[in-house]
């Protein structure tokens, strides 16, 4: 086993000298750099170490690659007129960064949480990986991928997880204070008396905070759901501020209401706030950061030399981050150099985000009952040209990356959740749902039938009606498409066709085609709707500046969002139809309603999808009154379900959906049951 030396505080200083042009790093300071692992060897690639630091930037206002960042001028600028910035960054390698294979795989963190190691590895979901146990099944490592990770949102805050940070710096206008209209949405699953304006599991973003304590004139209006009427909360009635030890703390980041927020309503906050992050330095900060690990030269670089190939990976909000970053045509750094060669979104729908805008919060997005004001879907939706036909709105959201020359090799992937709460069908239709849209070659789209949105999940309830989903799909399928990506980078060994539903073969469908062919299993409420985002206007300056002059925006026609259609027993038809689903031992949705106590219980719960088992004997299910076949009448013997789920599983392995690996477990799984 190898050990390897800690080295503490180094600092790798490049050039700052103003006779450098395209200096985008110019000081890189190694806080630690230590074996990883154990030191143990992952076979052709080695033993792998970590190396953590801190990356300080400048980016050039006036430089064309930039011009799409909002605010960028009104940055402060340094003598050399350069807007400063800084990123924290985390990167795993082979110590002998030659014995890799070649490709760097950037992990875009999600609220400042690295996902790349828990998603492929099936490693503890943690942002200090230093052990065997954070390393998992080590699959990353033994196919000899470099990993990295940045910092990109000004919003994540420090605490003792470790969350990777990015410094971003405040807008000014004449060296003042700006201030704008802002609206937040806020609402709780229990009550409670005060939230965070921006507040997630994953944890609290820096919001933006109110211009003063009593700003006269905010509002905060609440309401059961978006399409109800809102109630004007009295000024009297609410406050900035927290609750904490039973008492009022002044706090311009929060809103307390003094009878409590109710569960699952929604209370719109609407108020002057101030200091702008220049939010989408976050995005220049990613592109350099990357960029330099790919190109900087041997005296800095601890990866000179040892990248042909890099692509980008994310997961949620991390996989709209990336497309929105594509949208914005930054795979191209300063010095006119490809950033990526590949992507893989996961579970990211037919959404970008507010990356790029001022007084927006990047956590935002939509779903069916919570975050449909957020903007998260807007024109173009598809990597292709598209027309709306409602607004005359015109786009293509690889657009500027074709322009550039440096369009990176897309895959999409997609659960089931994505399609009820995520808008996913917009990805690859017409905004009106009419037609099936033709993909370009270099991009593909994959349905993972019966998914939900974060993969397997613990089979309790949450806040849900149906016990969750417990398909074990994200490592499975996102292992076999990553080293899909890498062939089609490396080699131009294209993956896969496209598999997702389609109008054309009648596998997506509306709503009431959905409800009329799902099962009634007892006990098992249906939704009344799914997500179909609205056309939003926030004003002329938003998608041009990044600026919002109608808060809240204007709600117009939704777009038409379509359904993976079932069968008999409530499961999909179309896309990787995994072993569990096409061999099954019950239901898969990616959708789920909400319980009563959580509030809402008629909307969807955001992101979860639910199990229900079938009945063990015909006995069982006729005394309930369940149409679905029991397990005896599927599967007369335990040798057949086996032999039909390795089938299955086999086949999915020689279309290049499943790794050998990964056959074997799932065989091994389902004979231990």
């Amino acid at each position: 086993m190898t050990v390897l030396p800690r080295l503490c505080l180094i600092s790798l200083a490049l050039s700052v000298s103003p006779i450098v042009s395209n200096a985008e790093v110019v000081r890189v300071e190694v806080t630690e750099r230590s074996a990883f692992a154990e030191g143990v060897s992952f076979g052709p690639a080695g033993a792998y170490e970590r190396i953590r630091g801190r990356m300080y930037l400048e980016t050039d206002p006036l430089h064309e690659t930039n011009a799409r960042i909002s605010d960028l001028k009104l940055a402060p600028r340094n003598a050399r007129g350069k807007v400063e910035s800084w990123t924290d960054f985390f990167l795993l390698k082979p110590v002998d960064a030659r014995k890799g294979n070649g490709q760097l795989l950037y992990d875009v963190h999600n609220r400042g949480n690295m996902l790349a190691l828990w998603t492929f590895n099936d490693g503890e979901r943690t942002n200090d990986p230093k052990s065997a146990a954070d390393a998992g099944n080590g699959f990353l490592m033994r196919h000899g991928f470099s990993v990295l990770w940045c910092g990109w949102n000004g919003e994540v805050q420090a605490d003792d997880t470790h969350r990777l940070l990015c410094g971003l710096p405040i807008a000014t206008e004449d060296g003042k204070t700006i201030t704008g209209r802002a609206h937040l949405e806020i609402s709780s699953t229990e009550k409670v008396y005060s939230r965070a304006f921006s507040w997630s599991p994953w944890g609290i973003g820096a919001a933006f905070p109110s211009v003063s304590l009593d700003n006269a004139d905010a509002t905060l209006t609440m309401r059961p759901s978006r399409d109800a009427e809102g109630v004007d909360v009295p000024r009297a009635e609410w406050a900035f501020g927290r609750w904490e030890d039973d008492k009022l703390i002044p706090d311009a980041t929060h809103v307390y209401v003094k009878e409590g927020l109710r569960p699952g309503w929604l209370y719109d906050l609407v108020y002057t706030a101030k200091e702008p992050r220049v939010t989408g330095l976050g995005l220049t900060a990613l592109r350099d950061c990357v960029s330099f690990f790919r190109h900087g030269d041997a005296k800095e670089n601890p990866l000179a030399g040892a990248v042909q190939k890099a692509c980008v990976f994310g997961i949620s909000q991390s996989g709209r981050v990336i497309h929105h970053f594509l949208f914005e045509g930054l795979n191209t750094d300063e010095q006119g150099r490809a950033v990526f060669d590949g992507a893989l979104i996961h579970v990211a729908g037919s959404g970008k985000g507010m990356f790029n805008h001022r007084f927006r919060m990047s956590t935002e997005y939509g779903t069916q009952h919570e975050g449909r004001l957020s903007g998260s879907e807007f024109i173009p939706l598809a990597p292709l040209p598209q027309t709306d036909p409602v607004t005359g709105e015109t786009g293509n959201s690889l657009a500027r990356s074709r322009k550039s020359g440096h369009t990176p090799r897309i895959i999409f992937t997609q659960t089931s959740t994505e399609y009820w709460s995520r808008g996913a069908s917009l990805l690859h239709t017409d905004v009106e749902g009419k037609t099936d849209l033709k993909l370009p070659e270099d991009v593909r789209v994959y349905f993972i039938a019966g998914a939900e949105h974060l993969g397997k999940s613990d089979g309790t309830n949450g806040i849900c009606q149906q016990p969750r989903n417990t398909l074990d799909d994200r490592g499975p399928v996102l292992r076999a498409m990553l080293l899909n990506l890498s062939d089609w980078m490396q080699s131009g060994k294209a993956p896969p066709p496209s598999r997702h539903p389609t109008l054309a073969d009648a596998t997506l469908v509306d709503h009431d085609t959905w409800r009329a062919a799902f099962p009634k299993i007892p006990g098992c409420n249906l939704p009344a709707q799914h997500n179909q985002p609205s056309r939003l206007d926030f004003g002329p300056r938003f998608h041009s500046e990044g600026i919002a002059d109608i808060i809240p925006p204007k709600i117009g026609k939704p777009f038409r969002t379509l359904l993976p259609a079932v069968n008999a027993d409530g499961n999909e038809t179309s896309g990787i139809m995994l072993p569990e689903v096409a061999v099954p031992l019950g239901t898969y949705t990616g959708w789920n309603l909400r319980a009563a106590k959580f509030g809402a219980e008629t909307m969807l719960s955001p992101l979860d999808g639910m199990f229900l088992p079938f009945a063990k004997t015909k006995a069982e299910r006729e005394k309930s009154g369940d149409p679905r076949l029991s397990l005896e009448e599927r599967y007369p013997t335990r040798a057949e379900y086996l032999s039909r789920l390795t089938e299955a599983a086999k086949k999915l392995q020689a279309e290049g959906f499943l790794l050998d690996e990964d056959v074997t477990r799932i065989i091994e799984r389902a004979s231990a049951k």
